[in-house]
């Protein structure tokens, strides 16, 4: 059985080598004025925005695998898939970026985060049941409404992206944002009992 330190050590690694890709994206741009630099802020604000959402994944990551007790290989297997999707920000990302936040760039990144969002699910469902009704992770979740908020607010942005760009922007940056507010409640349960 794989530890949950080897677990933790290679998500950090691919979530590392995630954003190292998508700053690489970045084009340098051709000119020296703030109109060359201007041109490039459609790529620029997709790749805060990635950014931003890999940091929260990278986040709650860390403190779901302190609730986590045992790593069973169905747990590896979840968290393959999470990462799998994770892994197509950068794609995703500069698509949208370079095509000035287009419908069906806009759209796939809606698909690419709502992806990610339901493969997180899955693994926190998986660890949750390793613990058992009565295990911290459960009691800490509660109704996990930003859980199931999530992936609608991604289906709503990705329907908004095929008439209101902008609205479809808006709702990925507010889902961002919802779970920016940092989320004490797996360290609180923890705390109480005693890890």
């Amino acid at each position: 059985m794989m530890g949950k330190g080897r677990f933790e050590a290679f998500s950090d690694g691919v979530l590392a080598i995630i954003i190292t890709i998508m700053v690489l994206e970045l084009k340098v741009p051709h000119g020296e004025t703030l109109a060359a630099l201007g041109a490039q802020w459609p790529v620029f604000l997709s790749y805060v925005l990635s950014f931003i959402y890999v940091g929260i994944y990278w986040n709650n990551h860390h403190h779901l695998l302190h609730a986590t007790v045992n790593v069973t290989g169905g747990m590896m297997w979840a968290n393959l898939n999470l990462l799998f999707w994770l892994s197509l920000f950068p794609f995703a990302t500069g698509w949208m970026g370079e095509n000035h936040f287009a419908p069906v760039p806009s759209a796939v990144y809606g698909g690419v985060l709502m992806l990610a969002a339901l493969s997180w699910r899955i693994l926190q469902g998986l660890i949750v049941r390793a613990q058992g009704a009565d295990g911290v992770l459960r009691h800490a979740l509660g109704s996990d409404w930003k859980g199931k908020l999530s992936p609608v607010l991604y289906f709503a942005g990705i329907v908004a992206s095929f008439g209101v760009t902008g609205l479809a922007q808006a709702i990925y940056l507010a889902a961002a944002l919802i779970w920016l507010v940092p989320d004490r409640r797996i360290e609180r349960a923890l705390a109480h009992e005693g890890h």
